[in-house]
């Protein structure tokens, strides 16, 4: 039996949503993002639309957001790798729109949310693992 080596992603996946929220006390956390996930070369290739913008907020505050989220994106794709051998990372990550919170919202929220949308993208490519044992009826 011989199995085809799996590659992230099969197809493209289109308005991914993915939502950090931490509220428990202070310090709180919120991230909310929207990212397309396109099949490209070999590796992780991320760009912003210029609709990922945030009104009121400088540009350079925006940009640390943005940078977060690629960094959580890289992090969780770089463990996919590690723990599924055989799965080719070849793509190119389109983050569409973030919200934040003018208080709760702050880079390492979207570096959380970044991670948060890779699984979000591999339950929709794939759909959910394997469960490890089996349910009861």
């Amino acid at each position: 039996m011989t199995t085809e080596p799996r590659v992230f992603p099969p197809h493209p996946l289109s308005a991914v949503k993915a939502v950090y929220a931490r509220q428990a006390g202070c310090p709180s956390s919120f991230a909310l993002a929207v990212a397309d996930f396109e099949p490209w070369e070999e590796g992780v290739e991320f760009e912003t639309a210029d609709t990922s913008t945030v009104p009121g907020w400088p540009a350079v505050e925006v940009s640390e957001l943005h940078d977060a989220f690629g960094s959580g994106v890289r992090e969780e794709l770089a463990e996919l790798a590690t723990l599924e051998p055989g799965t080719t990372v070849a793509v190119a990550v389109v983050l569409r729109s973030i919200k934040v919170h003018e208080v709760d919202s702050h880079p390492r929220a979207f570096r959380h949310v970044g991670r948060q949308a890779v699984r979000n993208a591999l339950l929709e490519a794939y759909g959910p693992p394997p469960t490890p044992w089996p349910r009861l009826p």
